[in-house]
């Protein structure tokens, strides 16, 4: 199927975040910024998109810092931070013009909330048949908590803990259940996390229930539950820092057993395919094991909300809100 040029050449609307704490529907070009590919365009409509709360949240209040202002570009980001920005990195659609072999295909690409847009060839992901449009808007998320479990290096029988039961946290959580003989523990101060974390095979606590764990990550999003993860690390082993203040200061309690333990710290960031693993990875190749691994049907227990993007402008603050209950909010368009 092929569309009007005027239609596949000219302008769509988008969601753009206008300034702290406001956001519009605009207009944006159909076909990306980015001219550097030999392998064509697709042209995809948008079905469904997800929000990342943690990440857009800081973005929809203008809480990046300066510093990360080039860092912190999603790959098809329009605008400049702090404001006027359109945002976003999880679209679902369906090819419309391109490559034979892609066209009527549903794809995942790393593309902010807008109803039609045309990017290189290489920037879409086939999503596998046995995975629904639905639920793919979690690619994202996915590949940063598989990126998280390379930086932490777990081992076969792990004592683990994750901090924070977000969509990330209950992913990373998901994700090392899965390794044999690991004990795995999912804990958050809301108790209707519950929920979702025994949807998906969990041990849900809402405090820590010993204080010798192998391996810790921590995905709260806030810095009592950092404090949390060092109070509960055992000897020599590692804290995996996953949440992101953007531009607040953290305060970490590296007195008391922090160095006779001797703890690691340890970031993780999913901008970057760990060291050891980049001779063999790309980023394709991650985002490809992302889908692959969204077969599971009980992962749709993270999506508990969804929204039409026209009426995007007048509920988006009440999305990114902490309310306690949004895990990953879908848009329909």
């Amino acid at each position: 199927m092929q569309l009007d040029n005027r239609q596949e050449m000219g302008d769509s609307l988008a969601w753009w975040v206008t300034g702290p704490g406001e956001g519009m529907l605009s207009h944006a070009p159909v076909r990306s910024e980015k001219t550097n590919t030999n392998c064509g365009w697709v042209t995809v409509e948008a079905l469904y998109s997800g929000i990342s709360r943690g990440t857009e949240a800081l973005v929809f209040r203008g809480q990046v810092p300066e510093s990360e202002f080039q860092r912190m570009r999603a790959p098809f980001q329009q605008g400049e931070f702090p404001f006027p920005v359109k945002y976003g990195y999880a679209n679902v659609g369906r090819v419309v013009s391109g490559p034979k072999h892609l066209e009527g295909r549903l794809v995942f690409c790393l593309f902010p909330h807008q109803q039609r847009f045309q990017v290189p060839q290489e920037a879409v992901q086939l999503i596998p048949d046995n995975v629904p449009a639905e639920r793919a808007v979690l690619a994202a998320n996915l590949e940063t908590a598989i990126n998280g479990l390379w930086d932490a290096l777990p081992t076969v029988g792990d004592r683990i803990l994750v901090v924070g039961l977000g969509v990330v946290g209950l992913l990373v959580a998901w994700l090392a259940r899965q390794i044999p003989g690991a004990h795995v523990t999912a804990i958050d101060l809301n108790p209707a996390r519950r929920a979702q974390a025994e949807a998906l095979g969990l041990k849900f606590a809402e405090c820590p229930d010993e204080n010798d764990y192998d391996l810790v990550f921590h995905t709260s999003g806030h810095p009592s539950g950092l404090t949390t993860a060092l109070s509960v690390a055992g000897q020599e082993s590692k804290v995996v820092e996953m949440s992101w203040y953007g531009s607040r200061r953290v305060e970490v309690p590296l007195g008391e057993a922090f160095h006779s333990r001797r703890l690691t710290l340890r970031s993780s960031q999913v901008g970057q395919i760990p060291s050891y693993q980049q001779p063999r990875w790309n980023y394709g190749r991650r985002m490809r094991l992302a889908l692959e691994l969204l077969a599971d049907d009980r992962l749709d227990c993270l999506i508990t909300g969804e929204t039409r993007f026209a009426d995007l402008p007048e509920v988006m603050g009440d999305i990114l809100a902490n309310d306690g209950h949004t895990l990953c909010h879908r848009i329909i368009y």
